[in-house]
């Protein structure tokens, strides 16, 4: 039933995968601790998410409990080909390949639909939001789902305002242990990965913008510095630009830093973030890059309508040279750079990403007819993964005393 590229490169998937398993420790101890107590047997996932390494992972890991899944990409070019031919290999329905048209992506996603899953687990929220606007899924046996992403909580909570939405979802995103770690640290190293290896460039001494100080942008941010980056924020909420300021970054508007920075890379979410009056201020040989999950925060369409020539440099790197003379170079077409230029997040920080999308998914089979709207995961499951997180890398903590606890919980000293 699947549609992928190449099913010889199944045996190179599966080191890859045997390779990550390897080092998601607090996923394979959810799985395991899981698997003691809870069954997915005859239910059907459908599964919307980068198609990498680690989601291989987690994919396995649902086949393990019992479930049926059925997988299809997050980005039409963040398939790891050879990942897909192993899960495949593995008996999982996998309709994804790297390098899709924006109709065969959706031709994807609907293929996972057309199943009619119980659960629907995204990344960005495009099946979601599929099952809700086409008419043919408005008969359907979903009973809730999960979503992994910053870009897709904002959209399920905007279908939400407008009293559409249909099912329960657990926003994964919100968990500390997704967005304090997967976002900060995987998010932070792995776009500069992808920047690295796009440019193959010395990062130290280079002027680097990062447009948003969300909890993508502080990782980003912080990352550069660490690479010897001088590094600028631009921001329009004031209390994370002054939090910017606090952790020693100079912070401007856009288009003031338009003119003076080396390399720019947006994380904020929204559209056109830096716009057609930004990229008319970009120095010669500014560099642009994507953190965010749609190719929609570099106005990319104006700068292919302005370009009197366009040539390919080097993978993932192309160079807008503009009608007034200005070279602008674009990394991986605008998309997400840490997914299309390298291989996505570290296995260690999608451990514990991937055990909330679990235990999300185990918490909507379980309870979906006490469950409505968009809910924050719950603290016990967020918990949960940060003691599993800690047992994987075999670190011990202190626990609370009878006496302290006692002591907390009176107002007498």
């Amino acid at each position: 039933m699947s549609k992928i590229t190449d099913k010889s490169l199944a045996e190179k998937g599966r080191k890859s995968y045997q390779w990550a398993r390897d080092n998601m420790p607090a996923l394979v101890t959810t799985i395991n601790k899981t698997a003691e107590e809870f069954s997915f047997k005859g239910t059907k996932i459908a599964v919307c998410l980068h198609v990498t390494k680690e989601t291989s992972v987690l994919v396995m890991g649902l086949k393990e409990l019992g479930a049926d899944v059925y997988l299809s990409g997050a980005n039409p070019l963040s398939t790891q080909d050879d990942i897909a031919a192993y899960l495949d290999s593995e008996g999982v329905n996998v309709f994804a390949w790297r390098g899709q048209n924006d109709k065969e992506y959706q031709e994807c996603i609907d293929a996972t639909l057309d199943v009619e899953p119980e659960i629907i687990m995204d990344d960005g929220s495009d099946a979601h939001i599929t099952l809700h606007q086409n008419q043919k899924y408005e008969k359907n046996n979903v009973i809730g789902g999960t979503e992994e992403t910053t870009t897709g909580v904002v959209r399920l909570e905007a279908l939400e305002k407008s009293g559409k939405l249909k099912y329960p979802i657990i926003a994964v995103n919100n968990a500390y242990t997704k967005h304090l770690f997967d976002n900060r640290y995987g998010t932070g190293q792995s776009t500069f990965d992808g920047i690295l290896r796009s440019t193959a460039l010395l990062m130290a001494g280079k002027k680097v913008t990062v447009c948003g100080y969300g909890w993508v942008g502080r990782g980003i941010a912080a990352r550069a510095k660490g690479l010897g980056a001088i590094v600028s924020v631009s921001e329009i909420d004031p209390i994370r630009a002054i939090e910017a300021v606090m952790d020693g970054f100079d912070v401007k508007p856009i288009n003031e830093l338009a003119k003076e920075s080396d390399i720019f890379v947006t994380a904020t979410g929204q559209k056109h973030v830096i716009d057609k009056n930004s990229i008319r201020n970009l120095k010669d040989g500014a560099i642009l890059a994507n953190a965010g999950h749609f190719d929609l925060e570099i106005d990319v369409a104006f700068l292919q309508d302005v370009a009197k020539n366009v040539k390919t440099i080097r993978d993932n790197l192309e160079e807008y040279e503009l009608d007034n003379g200005t070279k602008i170079v674009l990394v991986a077409k605008g998309r997400i750079a840490n997914l299309v230029a390298a291989e996505g997040h570290p296995p260690e920080v999608m451990s514990m990403s991937f055990s909330n999308q679990l235990l999300g998914a185990v918490k909507i089979k379980l309870d979906h007819k006490k469950l409505k709207g968009l809910i924050d995961m719950p603290k016990e499951i967020d918990y949960k993964v940060a003691k599993h997180a800690l047992e994987g890398m075999k670190i011990n903590i202190d626990t609370q005393t009878q006496e302290q606890k006692d002591y907390g919980e009176s107002y007498v000293i």
